[in-house]
């Protein structure tokens, strides 16, 4: 099996897998675009996906030391790398849906999570970040130590799914839901909070260099 890339962090010099980066490149305009999906053409600027590291990028100008020229970095690029992870998200969330990799609803949820390991239905749960506390803790207490992404609001993935709310979904096993969670991890580092949620509390603290 062939091994999946390395990059280095512009910001902290830590080398780790190019899936759990964020890339950059300069455009012909010389504007710092953010790649979320990884195939813009020109040399990758790579970025750690969290939220201090973004925010230390911006306030040092590393993406003109890493580029070794003048660069335009958009007043908005910390905004618009959440929007892009966000929309991939939910993008993902509806492909699932329609491959019938996803399933929603409260009980049909519970019967999935109940099935365990052995029934091969759940991947990874999906919870609305403003769901009721006391649904969220039992579905938690069903999850068996499966992923959960608490990110996005029962309306953003009703939406994402053809539904006016959605507030319990899971994935199914696969590549889809890795896929999913690939994306989700950066968005939660770039929002400063673990997959579930909760606040990470680093978005005070600059990155070293």
């Amino acid at each position: 099996m062939k091994a999946d890339p390395e990059r280095k962090c512009i910001v902290t010099g830590e080398v780790g897998p190019a899936a759990e980066l964020l890339r950059f490149v300069v455009g012909p305009d010389g504007q710092v675009v953010f790649d979320a999906a990884g195939k813009l053409p020109g040399r990758g600027l790579w970025l750690s996906a969290r939220l201090d590291v973004l925010k230390t990028a911006l306030k040092k100008g590393q993406f003109s030391k890493a580029a070794k020229a003048r660069v335009i970095v958009p007043e908005d690029l910390e905004a618009r790398v959440a929007e892009q992870l966000r929309a991939r998200c939910l993008s993902r969330l509806g492909l699932a849906r329609g491959a019938g990799q996803l399933i929603q609803g409260f009980e049909k949820v519970r019967a999935a999570l109940k099935a365990g390991p052995s029934g091969k239905s759940a991947g990874v749960l999906l919870q609305a970040s403003d769901a009721a506390p006391d649904g969220r803790e039992k579905m938690m207490r069903l999850a068996a130590g499966l992923p959960v992404v608490a990110l996005f609001l029962a309306e953003e993935i009703g939406h994402a799914i053809g539904r006016d709310n959605a507030v319990h979904a899971v994935l199914a096993p696969g590549k889809m839901a890795e896929a999913f969670l690939s994306d989700a991890a950066k968005l939660a580092g770039v929002m400063n909070k673990s997959l579930d949620g909760a606040a990470d509390g680093k978005a005070d603290t600059e990155a070293e260099d």
